[in-house]
């Protein structure tokens, strides 16, 4: 997917809301939606630099056929219009942050940890995280973990420090030609590396790059890479090979390495909450875990009859907000109101009021 659909919040800092929502897919993004009826706030972190999840990171241009009252729309489709729906609740977004560690406060609350150090407190959390943590794939290159993090990232989090630098992008997906076009004006040199000349990113994407080719701005290699050379972690040039040059060095401050991802449970299995098979066990009147204030929606959410699909994580979803509720405001009366008829909620969602009957 390409484009920029939210801002993410700077990384590091402390911050207080009501709802941490893990995991920004369909299901987290429509909690913000169904939370945000009830007047509560949330801020979602994710790894991945984009919402969206699976939708746009497995199938964003296949198309999904049962969301209701939709005949057909692609992850990247659907991941926008929930964009669009929850804007008026200004939810803040953690992208490229992992929740890396969770602890009860001394008032009662949760504080979640991400892996840049950004703190997020608040009485409850939310776990949307899909199948679990995206992970990335190491590239099959000898010695590669002897430079990651030094000068070869699989991520990135953040885009100066990679200004000036002889940059090396490999892959053929929508990370690789986003981050192409990104850093593009800001990289001392840029080489984009893929194994065959046909790219599976957004055509758009791939016509920018292509034009930036052309016009010798960046530097195209259809190749494949073979080794590192360099020392203590820095990387000096790549060894690649190809049909047409056979092996040759590229030179290289910077390995970004888009080569797909994986999903694993990831930090979260260290919780505390009960866990059954890599799923989160969770009640079926407010999907809540093992452990009160914690709640689990979507894919990792597991119970009796529970069927992996977007449309039951946005039913559990619904019934999770209004667990919610209680511990956000323990001292207020829920009133469930339909959005069809309660003037309010019409207003705070369409910024208009509806005429009288």
């Amino acid at each position: 997917m390409s484009g920029k659909l939210v801002e993410s919040a700077p990384p590091g800092g402390a911050h207080e809301t009501d709802v941490i929502i893990i995991g920004a897919g369909p299901c987290g993004l429509f909690a913000v939606f169904e939370l945000g009826l009830l007047g509560m706030k949330a801020h979602l972190v994710d790894i991945l630099d984009k919402p969206g999840g699976q939708c746009v990171e497995l199938y964003p241009e296949k198309p999904i056929l049962d969301i209701p009252g939709i005949k057909s729309i692609t992850g990247v489709e659907l991941t926008k219009q929930l964009i669009d729906q929850i804007a008026p609740f200004d939810a803040t977004f953690h992208l490229g942050e992992m929740a890396d560690a969770l602890e009860k406060t001394n008032d009662g609350k949760w504080r979640i940890t991400t892996d840049l150090g950004t703190t997020i407190t608040a009485p409850v959390v939310v776990i949307a995280a899909g199948g679990g943590s995206f992970t990335p794939k190491k590239p099959p290159i000898p010695g590669v973990d002897d430079y990651e993090g030094k000068s070869v990232f699989y991520a990135v989090r953040k885009r100066d420090m990679f200004a000036g630098k002889e940059i090396v992008i490999a892959g053929g997906g929508d990370s690789a030609l986003d981050w192409t076009l990104n850093l593009a004006p800001i990289a001392k040199k840029l080489t984009l590396v893929h194994r065959r000349d046909e790219f599976r990113g957004a055509p758009d994407s791939v016509e920018k790059m292509r034009a930036l080719v052309e016009a010798g701005q960046i530097g195209l290699e259809i190749a494949q890479i073979k080794g590192l050379k360099g020392a203590n972690g820095q990387i000096e040039a790549l060894l690649t090979e190809s049909e047409a040059k056979g092996v040759y060095e590229i030179p290289c401050e910077v390995l970004l390495a888009f080569y797909g991802l994986t999903m694993k449970l990831g930090p979260i299995a260290a919780f505390g909450v009960n866990i059954e098979e890599n799923r989160i066990a969770v009640d079926t009147e407010k999907f809540e875990t093992s452990i009160p204030g914690i709640f689990c929606i979507g894919d990792m959410a597991a119970y009796p009859g529970k069927l992996k699909l977007i449309l039951s994580g946005f039913h559990e979803a619904a019934l999770m907000s209004h667990g919610a509720f209680h511990y956000v405001f323990p001292d207020r009366k829920l009133k469930f109101q339909h959005t069809t008829s309660a003037k309010g909620l019409q207003e705070k969602v369409t910024g208009t009021v509806p005429a009288d009957d």
